[in-house]
């Protein structure tokens, strides 16, 4: 019984590993750009699967702390196992997706086949933030009720979300001319690995007791979620993120103490 949390954890991993194989894929797809049709850019397809397998890989990364309480299995090899796998389901897969929208960023502008790799090596910032991140993390037994910068999950869903959105669309928002240029890609990988590093005090999701008043913030970030679902789409989990800081930095007091 007691291994049953550590399988899960390994599924996470293994489906990060999964995602990291697709995001490497090279078959495409022809997205269009304009309504018009006249602007095409060929995108991997395989991307939007590696994104769907990152989401399945946090909803498996809840489920193991879920089972461990269940079975009251928690354990330190437990936990080291944990920030094992999300370093890679979302350090490096969601580096590795960088690197491929950076490449295809670069595919749209003139001579753009023949950029050089270190200009799309940038990418993979994300990645070593993400393991500082998680090895902070092991390192702190403060961060039950609220966290110190951002948790990889919350950057890894972020990332995973830019190939979902540009294939299927973000419902009443069309960014995706915006998404795909190269400079907002590095303002991305730079601000996603500054949060995960800083010590910005954001709130988790445990919550000490079920009082309205106490679990404000969290109630209105679902609120803004469910309505975001609704009308972007997959923009949605940028639009959560970007509430989610904002609301514990509004909410400061509420959600680190």
């Amino acid at each position: 019984m007691k291994q049953i949390p550590n399988l899960f954890t390994l599924l996470n991993l293994f489906l990060g590993c999964i995602a990291i194989v697709f995001a490497l894929q090279t078959q495409s797809y022809y997205f269009y750009m304009t309504s018009d049709f006249s602007t095409a850019i060929s995108i991997p397809e395989s991307l939007s699967i590696a994104g769907l397998l990152l989401f399945g890989a946090a909803l498996v990364d809840f489920l193991d702390g879920f089972v461990a309480r269940l079975f009251n299995a928690s354990s330190e090899m437990g936990k080291q196992l944990d920030s094992l796998a999300d370093v890679v389901s979302f350090g490096a897969a969601p580096g590795v997706i960088l690197y491929q929208l950076l490449r295809l960023s670069y595919m749209r502008q003139e001579n753009g086949l023949s950029v050089s790799i270190v200009f799309l090596l940038p990418a993979f910032i994300v990645s070593c933030a993400a393991a500082y991140r998680l090895a902070k993390f092991n390192l702190d037994d403060s961060q039950k009720y609220s966290f110190r910068g951002v948790p990889t999950p919350a950057v890894g869903l972020f990332v995973a979300s830019l190939p979902l959105i540009q294939h299927f669309g973000g419902g009443y928002l069309d960014i995706n001319n915006i998404l795909i240029t190269n400079w907002t890609l590095y303002a991305i990988i730079l601000i996603t690995s500054w949060l995960m590093v800083s010590n910005l005090p954001l709130m988790a999701f445990k919550f000490k007791n079920f009082s309205i008043q106490n679990s404000f913030p969290q109630i209105l970030l679902l609120a803004i979620g469910l309505i975001s679902a609704i009308l972007f789409h997959w923009l949605a989990i940028p639009v959560i993120f970007i509430a989610y800081i904002i609301l514990s930095l509004l909410f400061k007091n509420k959600t680190t103490t």
